[in-house]
């Protein structure tokens, strides 16, 4: 039987109980449905995770008794960071989810020429919050112990001149495969554009701040598959699927 997983944020000591907040309490009786007595794992992005029993789950609250640690690495060793431009409704939703399936470690939030979607500073903090609780619940379904950061939204100049190792940007025209490049120290960036693709100045502007141009294959593929694809080739080629 699966037992279910749970992430915190607070420190956690074999031995010791802790009473859960009010959302996590509301996950685990109304989506895991755990009772009192039941089996949980919960982790904290300490690279393990620690066996635990619910000691109460009644309306008023959620008791964790925590038992013993459990020393589990099942994250890649190709560090991935995640440049991803802002898509619309559940499209976003959906790429945040699967990348961090397919263990990516960092994602940023890019606004570029062509995205659609146009958020004020209130509803980015509401967006930070809404992908990064995607990216918890991910890691936790996934069996990943430690959950990626969801970085503030930022401007696609702002954030190429930062990067580093292997900088892929996800161009159909581009005569360049994935196969024919080498990481550096095991850490690849990532560029995925918005529903309308990138415009040439972003393309050069890319091209400018050390990033590699790559295909992947001869059909044009949709923003969020050609992201997933990508990482999933890297895993294989790179990482930990190899």
């Amino acid at each position: 039987m699966r037992i279910s997983r749970l992430y915190q944020s607070i420190a956690l000591q074999s031995g010791e109980s802790f009473e859960l907040d009010d959302e996590s309490a509301h996950y685990v009786k109304t989506v895991l449905r755990l009772k009192k007595g039941s089996a949980i794992i919960v982790f904290n992005n300490q690279g393990g995770e620690f066996s635990g029993t619910i000691l109460e789950s009644s309306r008023k609250r959620v008791a964790i008794n925590i038992n013993e640690w459990i020393a589990r690495n099942v994250e890649s060793n190709l560090q991935v960071k995640f440049g991803l431009a802002i898509s619309k409704g559940s499209r976003m939703d959906f790429a945040i989810q699967k990348s961090v399936e397919l263990g990516v470690n960092e994602i940023t939030p890019l606004v570029t020429e062509r995205s659609v979607v146009r958020l004020t500073d209130d509803s980015k903090k509401q967006k930070i919050r809404h992908w990064q609780k995607i990216a918890q619940h991910a890691a936790e379904q996934s069996g990943r112990t430690l959950v990626p950061a969801i970085h503030d939204v930022i401007k696609l100049a702002d954030w190429v001149e930062n990067q580093v190792g292997l900088k892929i940007f996800l161009d159909p025209r581009s005569q360049k495969k994935l196969t024919e490049l080498q990481p550096e120290q095991e850490i690849m960036t990532l560029l995925a554009g918005p529903e309308g693709g990138f415009s040439e100045s972003e393309r050069v502007m890319a091209k400018q701040s050390g990033f590699i141009l790559v295909q992947l294959g001869s059909r044009i593929l949709r923003s969020e598959t050609a992201a997933l694809a990508a990482l999933a080739a890297a895993q294989t080629l790179w990482g930990d699927y190899g």
